[in-house]
This record gives C-alpha cells, structure tokens and sequence, in this order.
C-alpha cells in the first residue's frame, strides 16, 4: 500500500505559530519531486510540543494542500491507548489516508500490552495504521512474534522499523506478503531495500526529495547505476542529518534552502556552531542550497 520516499515532514514555525504558507510550499515541492505520501506530525514535525489544536491544523493542511495527490499518513501515536484511538479517529475525520502509530513510550509496556494497545485501536478506527518502532526513543519496541500477530489484524497494514536491517528479511517472511515494510532510518534506506523494505519514511527527503524518491524508483526499477548515483549523493546529507537531535540538523538546512525560518520549539534548540558549518558545509556539496527559496 505504501512504497518509496515518504518524508517524514517537518513542521515550519514563525513567530511562534504555524507556518502555514511555508508548509503549503514544502507541500507543493514534496509532490512534485516524486515523494509517495506524506507524513504530518511525525517526531521530525516536533509533534510533541503541537498543541491539539495546531495537530489538527497541521494534519488538516497537509491533507488539503495534497488534494488526493498522494496518501496523507497522520502521526496520532502517544502512549495513551485511549487517546491514540481519538487521535486516529480525528485523524480520519481529517481526511488522513493512514495513521502512523508509534510504541508507547515512557511507560514501557510489555509485548502482550503492546499487542493490546495496537489491537484496540484496530477494533476502533477504519483506517490503515503503520507501527512505528523507534527504541532510542521509546526505550520499547515490538518483537518480531509481536508485528507478526498484528500483521494479521484488518487494519495494520505496515511497520516504520528503526531497528537492525535484518529484521526485514525475518518480517518478510512471517507476515501477510502485502504488509508493507518501510526503514525510518535514511542511512540504511539503500540497503534496507535489499533486505527485502518497500519504502522509507525519511527526514533527509525533506531537503531533498529528488534524490530519495531517485533511489527509491532507480531500485523498483532495476537500474542499478541511477540507484548507486542516488545512494552516493544521498549519503553527504545522511552523513550529518543525525549529528544532533533530528529535526535540529533537518530544520536547519531547509532554512539555508529558505523552505522555513529557523525557528524551533523547546526543547529543541539550534544546532552548535561547530555543526552549523558541518550542516552548511554537506548541503553545499549536496548541491541542496542551488535550490534555496525555491
């Protein structure tokens, strides 16, 4: 259902609230580089520090601004199962095609309350839902048995992993053949891609969407030479997108780009100077600020 470069978008801020005219273009340029679907209100959109109220608005422009050109998948996660189930209920109302669901983090459930928690909101929503494991961030993730199990629920129809790459070949091979596997981590996303992944859900596309959807269609496509100049060119920015806590790094470029003023919510903070340089050093040789303000 889902496949190639979906990035994970990040959320731009002025003054203090929403940049919807910055999303609108941020929007615009995504789909028209050859991103598959978008993802709002991901970890890279600062979700965490979005009111509800600025979630809905953010969810509510991306699926208008897309206007049925690509799926809308709405992070809704949290580690309440009650409000996850009213976060992807909303999400639906809101013309979202997908939820993206992250483990629930801080309290640490076991692996039979994370089977509950995703089946439960399975039971109550009519909307395809992606897992999202993310253990650097949750301390938790779900066992293969576990996706394996959801795997055979109505609407759990993929998994964002975060984990080692082969884990897709054991996914693979023990979940439905139309459950879609997608690497949240851009470093990996070439070779996930032969360890059996449909797709990624990336940050690094948000600065450069052509090259990570180029990769993403040079393989489905099997032209081995335009997949190995993307990997390599996508390699400069995935070298540094993680040098401080994403989005910090991402953000940061895309205001070099003149795609959002550099404006972040506490706690996150501005890259050092030190990594400044690193940052605007790599999307130079990138060819990424060519682009700027476009």
């Amino acid at each position: 259902m889902f496949h190639g470069s979906i990035p994970a978008l990040l959320t731009p801020f002025k003054n203090g609230q929403f940049d919807v005219p910055a999303y609108q273009r941020l929007i615009e340029w995504q789909i028209a580089s050859g991103s598959s679907a978008l993802v709002p209100c991901g970890t890279t959109g600062e979700s965490p520090t979005l009111s509800h109220e600025e979630w809905r608005s953010v969810i509510k422009t991306c699926v208008e601004t897309a206007a049925g050109r690509v799926p809308i998948i709405a992070g809704t996660g949290s580690n309440s199962t009650a409000e996850t189930i009213q976060k992807t209920q909303e999400a639906q109302k809101l013309g979202a095609n997908a939820a993206l669901i992250v483990t629930p983090y801080y309290n640490k459930p076991t692996q039979e309350g994370l089977y509950q928690h995703f089946k439960a909101v399975n039971d109550a929503v009519d909307l395809p839902i992606i897992l999202y494991t993310a253990p650097g961030r949750t301390v938790v993730t779900l066992s293969d048995d576990t996706v394996a199990r959801l795997a055979a629920l109505p609407r759990i129809a993929g998994i964002k992993d975060c984990m080692e790459l082969e884990r897709f070949i054991r996914l693979r091979r023990i979940c439905p053949p139309d459950f879609c596997l997608l690497t949240g981590d851009d470093g990996v996303a070439a070779a996930a891609l032969a360890m059996g992944a449909h797709g990624c859900i990336s940050v690094t596309a948000n600065v450069a969407p052509d090259l990570s959807a180029a990769l993403q269609r040079a393989w489905h496509a099997k032209d081995m030479e335009s997949f190995a100049r993307a990997r390599d060119a996508l390699d400069i920015m995935n070298s540094v997108m993680f040098i401080e806590t994403n989005p910090i790094p991402v953000k940061y470029v895309a205001s070099l780009m003149g795609l959002c003023t550099l404006e972040y919510r506490l706690p996150m903070v501005p890259p050092s100077a030190e990594n400044q340089v690193r940052l605007r050093a790599a999307a130079e040789s990138a060819g990424l600020l060519k682009q700027k303000a476009a």
